[in-house]
């Protein structure tokens, strides 16, 4: 049942990407562009999101556990460091730069474009990087204590 409902939430997320536009990088960088080409119908999708979330997560934590889990997982953390930082801002750059998100890109794999192949491709890269790079510090840090 789990995987069926999962399967169903991504179903819904795709059509609601493709219908809204997102999968398409040319809206996404024309949303960016304020000064240019600018299109704001993205300001609604984001607001759709935000008030969907908003009672999403007034109905989600009004109970006592998860529908299919024993407990909610949470990130604990709360420190805004360097490592957040700097992954948003990377994030944010290749948004910029490419017009894709991973959640906008991973439903936009089925138009078959090779752009969205070639940044999925390195979204992946770059999370194999990310972690090497922490994987290595990890060491670093370890070995010089």
């Amino acid at each position: 049942m789990k995987l069926i409902v999962t399967y169903l939430i991504g179903v819904i997320f795709g059509v609601g990407i493709a219908i809204s536009g997102m999968a398409n990088p040319a809206k996404v960088l024309n949303f960016f562009d304020v000064f240019g080409t600018w299109d704001p119908s993205l300001i609604f999708v984001m607001g759709g999101a935000l008030v969907t979330t908003f009672i999403g997560y007034k109905l989600v934590f009004g109970r006592k556990a998860p529908v299919f889990e024993d407990s909610f997982n949470i990130p604990g953390a709360r420190v805004i460091d360097a490592k957040l930082v700097g992954g948003s801002a990377v994030f944010g750059i290749g948004w910029g730069i490419s017009g894709f998100c991973p959640g906008g890109a991973l439903p936009a794999l089925g138009t078959g474009r090779w752009e969205v192949f070639a940044f999925t491709a390195a979204m992946i890269a770059g999370i194999f990087l990310a972690k090497f790079f922490q994987a290595t510090a990890a060491r670093r840090a370890s070995a010089a204590t």
